[in-house]
């Protein structure tokens, strides 16, 4: 066990860390703010359309072979998970940047390497979970936006914090589209150089967090957050994973799904992007809110992580267990 959270401590979410003690030390303002924003909006464009092109055809086509658990999937991440958001930033006392918070990260799509990953590893149904994973990011680019002006409208139009549709179909949709129509002639280059996309992904996602951050220091940020709010953080968003993964496991048995598919209900169901996550934000927001908003999507990622690796573990575990057992 011990093992696996160590291997479920992503470097990268320490560069996260680093990346927010930085913007606290030296957070940018002035113009240098507004030249990292539009550098981290380029970046945000950029990450759209590679994501498009990397999406196969042959996925969203071999999906509807296996329509039930990939509606199950999306019903989990889309329906319960804000449900759950709802009911978990309506707690008495819940900074209202914290709420925002936590309802935001119920709304977002499911991750899609690490869902894989531990499909996998848990000895799952690796090619269902590629499609369900794909699907949900695919039908997160609308679905998150309009979940987001539906539950987060009324508080965010007031301080004016939800960026036109305009906006989202400019940044968000339309590169996605453009790079998935160009997949033909572009999807080839994108394949053999897998580590573009990722350095443009992860890259991205550092650029807004420290624009993001750095604004809301100049804000204020940290003088109205407190360890007891970080304490809180920690606390709302282990329940609501705690909660996802007993649901997705009850729901798997209750529509009688083979242990390989509910293996796939659990780690697609319970997990949300923090890859797609901080770039919505990034576009939904306006700078000084990303930083408060993401925080607890940068939190609940690595309990994610941990939680999922001991899963996936004692999956593996338990059918090599099985596999000596003698006929």
């Amino acid at each position: 066990m011990g093992k696996a959270i160590h291997a479920a401590v992503d470097p990268y979410v320490l560069l996260l860390l680093g990346t927010v003690v930085i913007a606290s030390l030296l957070p940018c303002g002035g113009t240098t703010a507004v030249a990292f924003h539009m550098l981290a909006t380029a970046a945000i464009t950029l990450l759209f359309f590679l994501h498009g092109a990397k999406l196969a055809r042959s996925a969203i086509v071999a999906g509807f072979l296996h329509w039930r658990l990939h509606a199950v999937v999306l019903a989990v991440t889309f329906v319960l998970f804000p449900l759950l958001g709802l009911a978990f930033s309506r707690v008495p006392g819940l900074a209202p940047p914290v709420a925002a918070g936590l309802l935001f990260l119920t709304l977002l799509p499911s991750t899609v390497q690490s869902s894989i990953a531990f499909t996998s590893i848990a000895g799952g149904n690796v090619s269902a979970a590629v499609c369900s994973a794909s699907f949900s990011n695919l039908a997160g680019i609308v679905v998150t936006p309009i979940l987001v002006a539906t539950l987060m409208g009324a508080a965010a139009r007031s301080s004016g914090a939800f960026a036109s549709a305009e906006g989202i179909a400019l940044q968000l949709l339309l590169p996605f589209v453009l790079g998935h129509l160009l997949r033909p002639l572009i999807g080839g280059f994108v394949s053999r150089h897998k580590t573009l996309v990722t350095t443009v992904d992860r890259g991205s996602i550092l650029l807004v967090v420290y624009t993001a951050f750095s604004a809301a220091v100049v804000e204020g940020f940290w003088r109205s957050t407190s360890i007891a709010d970080l304490l809180v953080i920690i606390a709302l968003c282990s329940a609501i994973l705690a909660i996802v993964l007993v649901a997705t496991d009850l729901v798997g048995a209750l529509f009688g799904f083979a242990l390989e598919d509910r293996i796939v209900l659990r780690f697609c169901g319970s997990k949300k992007s923090l890859a797609s996550g901080v770039p919505m934000a990034g576009v939904l927001f306006p700078a000084a809110l990303v930083g408060p908003i993401i925080l607890p999507l940068m939190i609940f990622h690595q309990i994610q992580l941990i939680v999922c690796a001991i899963l996936a573990r004692r999956y593996a575990d338990r059918s090599a267990a099985v596999a000596c057992l003698p006929e």
